[in-house]
């Protein structure tokens, strides 16, 4: 069983940055890794995945060149630097693992994922 705890979460104005930290029980703690959000009244969405060898990025268009995931397998952590945060990117994030490849035309399917964390409230003010 893998664990996920997530860190790193808070208030910001908006245009501002935090960075957000999952760490995991286990150095394999899947081969597809990523954050997810969600807003009040509305599904959860995925905003970015990388796999286990971090070769493969997949990010939702609404954060691209804006929110970055990395890791750091010596820590067991996974990461998502988020810059020019925008009103609309307020939700509760989550990190989630899974032990299958996510593909191009699955990668936000939040059913598919086998772990998640607790989760981090996320607040930009305009």
């Amino acid at each position: 069983q893998v664990q996920l705890v997530e860190s790193g979460g808070g208030s910001v104005q908006a245009g501002g940055s935090l960075r957000l930290s999952c760490a995991a029980s286990t150095y394999t703690y899947g081969i597809c890794a990523g954050w997810f959000r969600q807003a009040p009244g509305k599904e959860r969405e995925g905003v970015a995945v990388i796999d286990d060898h971090g070769r493969n990025i997949v990010y939702a268009d609404s954060v691209k060149g804006r929110l970055t995931i990395s890791q750091d397998k010596a820590k067991n952590t996974l990461y998502l630097q988020m810059n020019s945060l925008k009103p609309e990117d307020t939700a509760v994030y989550y990190c989630a693992a899974r032990s299958s490849y996510c593909a191009a035309n699955n990668w936000s399917r939040a059913v598919l994922f086998d772990y998640w964390g607790q989760g981090t409230q996320v607040t930009v003010s305009s």
